[in-house]
C-alpha cells in the first residue's frame, strides 16, 4: 500500500527515509535529547515497546551499542539492532526486569523510554485513559531497573486526566516536565514526559498498579474544579511545558515541495505484527491448494 501525498511530503517523514531511520519518530527523541541533556552520563539504556525501532536506533548511535562495554554487559536493551539487546516480554512481569538487569550484569540502567502508544481509536477519552495505563505499565518496570538519580521519558496523551499522571510521576522524580518536540505534530494530543532525577526511598511492586484511574463520580469525591481525579491543594502539580526542538527548523505541519533526492524509500523494516498477517498467510495456504490440484488435473 502507498504512502499517501501529504505522508510523502511530511519532511520528517521524507528525512527518516534519507538518513536511514524506521521512522520519523528518531527525531523527536533527538529534540527532546538536545533539550534536556539525556546523553550525559548514560552508558546502559532500555527502551521499552521498542517497535519498529527508532528510538533504538538513536539509542544505538549515540551510546556506540556495536562497541562491548568493558565489563561485557549491554549498552541498550530494546529492538533487534546490530549491538543492541532484544527481549520480548511482558512488561508488567518481574521476570521481564531481572532479564533486564541481567543483560547489565547487575547494574541498571541510566535512562529508560517508551514510545510505545495503543491503536487510537479517536475516542480522545478512552485513547488517553489506555495510554495512561501503558505509561504506568512503563514505570513500574522503570521502577525496578532505573538507578537512582536516572531518567524516564515516555509518550503522554494531554487531556481531561493527564495533571493525575504528573502527581504520580512527582511521587518518584525530582523534575516532571511535559515536552512537545517539533517534528510532533501541532495536531496531535501526544506530548512526551521528561522526568528527571529518579528518588530512592521505596520498593517496587509489579504485582500491584501504581495508579487506579476512576472515571465515575461515586468513586472519588469531586474537587471545586469538577473533576473527580482533579488534585487540589499542596497535592495538585502543573507540569511545565517545554516545545522543544530548533525554533528555525521544518514545521511538522507544513508540506515542502519534494526533489528526487527526497523522494521516500521503501521502509527499511516492515510492522512486526500487522493485522493482514492472517489474511496473507490464509491466501498462501489457498494458492498453494490451487497450485496442487492443478498439478493433479495434470
Amino acid at each position: 500500500m502507498g504512502k499517501s501525498t501529504a505522508v510523502k511530503r511530511d519532511i520528517w517523514f521524507r528525512s527518516a527515509k534519507e538518513e536511514g531511520y524506521r521512522a520519523r519518530s528518531a527525531y523527536k527523541l533527538l529534540q527532546l535529547a538536545e533539550q534536556f541533556q539525556l546523553w550525559d552520563n548514560v552508558e546502559r539504556c532500555v527502551d521499552l515497546c521498542a517497535a519498529p525501532g527508532s528510538w533504538s536506533q538513536v539509542l544505538s548511535q549515540k551510546l556506540k551499542a556495536n562497541e562491548p562495554a568493558e565489563d561485557g554487559s549491554a549498552k541498550v536493551v530494546a529492538a533487534p539492532l546490530p549491538g543492541v539487546v532484544q527481549i520480548e516480554g511482558d512488561i508488567t512481569k518481574t521476570s521481564t526486569a531481572e532479564q533486564i538487569i541481567s543483560h547489565f550484569k547487575g547494574r541498571r540502567a541510566d535512562l529508560v523510554v517508551c514510545d510505545g502508544a495503543p491503536d487510537v481509536t479517536g475516542l480522545h477519552d478512552l485513547d488517553e485513559f489506555v495510554q495512561a495505563q501503558l505509561l504506568l505499565a512503563a514505570l513500574n518496570i522503570t521502577l525496578h531497573v532505573l538507578r537512582p538519580g536516572g531518567n524516564f521519558v515516555a509518550k503522554i496523551f494531554r487531556g481531561r486526566d493527564v495533571t493525575l499522571l504528573y502527581d504520580q510521576l512527582r511521587c518518584f522524580f525530582k523534575t516532571v516536565t511535559c515536552a512537545k518536540p517539533r517534528s510532533s505534530r501541532n495536531s496531535s494530543m501526544e506530548a512526551f514526559v521528561v522526568c528527571e532525577g529518579f528518588r530512592e526511598g521505596f520498593t517496587p511492586d509489579l504485582t500491584k498498579p501504581l495508579l487506579d484511574f476512576s472515571y465515575s463520580t461515586a468513586a472519588a469525591p469531586k474537587t471545586q474544579s469538577g473533576g473527580a481525579n482533579d488534585m487540589a491543594g499542596a497535592m495538585r502539580f502543573i507540569a511545565p511545558f517545554v516545545a522543544c526542538g530548533d525554533l528555525s527548523g521544518f514545521d511538522s505541519e507544513t508540506h515542502y515541495p519534494m526533489t528526487d533526492k527526497t523522494i521516500p524509500s521503501e521502509p527499511h523494516q516492515g510492522p512486526t505484527a500487522p493485522a493482514y498477517a492472517e489474511f496473507m498467510q490464509l491466501r498462501a495456504e489457498k494458492r498453494l491448494q490451487n497450485l496442487s490440484l492443478a498439478g493433479e488435473r495434470h
